[in-house]
């Protein structure tokens, strides 16, 4: 079977037997994939870091039938995370993105506009947007995409945001003094719809609300 490539981000990887990683990705031609790295926590790995979290790269990889796992043959990196991976703050809302993204896509399932949420959003983090910003966006539309947003009960300064960003580009909202306060209530009630749906609790965001 001729090996697909796929426009990926990497979402997850689990050590796997000896030098191999169980790696979760997320294609924007095939939806959310499982599969093999061999070799790949090896020194001298032909992957490189094109698997670190977050990192969106060409995927090559085959599937035989009836197997759940894909078999990856190379990662070519188009955009790496390091950046932010070295702040803190964006280092958590990097994990808080990979997680939401895991347990809410289902498998398989083509999803363009979350992929492009994606894009957005790690755009305005490197370009030196708000931690908060990136995170009430992502959490609000990731719900949206989903199907699941009921109408929120919240501040009318956070209503007003809520609005604002349904027909805003994260990268071009009215400027806001953001603290960790603003929208905080939006990002609750979402947070609550995601853990209900996924049926367990996000272990990102107990890391965010302390920073």
């Amino acid at each position: 079977m001729p090996a697909r490539m796929s426009e990926s981000f990497i979402l997850q990887t689990y050590p796997f037997r000896e030098a191999d990683l169980v790696v979760s990705f997320f294609t924007r031609d095939q939806g959310k994939l499982r599969g093999v790295a061999r070799r790949a926590r090896r020194p001298k790995s032909s992957f490189g870091s094109g698997l670190e979290r977050l990192s969106h790269a060409t995927v090559s990889y085959y599937q035989k039938e009836n197997r759940e796992l894909v078999s990856l043959n190379s990662c070519d990196l188009l955009q790496s995370q390091f950046a932010l991976a070295s702040n803190y703050e964006a280092s958590i809302a990097l994990d808080y993105l990979a997680e939401v993204t895991e347990q809410l896509l289902p498998p398989n399932e083509t999803n363009e506009r979350h992929f492009r949420l994606l894009i957005a959003v790690l755009e305005s983090l490197r370009s030196g947007g708000n931690v908060w910003t990136a995170v009430t966006y992502f959490s609000l539309w990731a719900v949206r995409l989903a199907g699941l947003l009921p109408e929120l009960r919240v501040s009318s300064d956070s209503r007003d945001l809520v609005e604002e960003m349904f027909v805003t580009p994260i990268q071009q909202l009215t400027a806001r003094a953001w603290t960790k306060q603003t929208g905080a209530d939006v990002r609750r009630a979402l947070n609550r719809l995601i853990e209900e749906q996924v049926e367990r609790k996000l272990r990102t965001v107990i890391i965010l609300e302390g920073l």
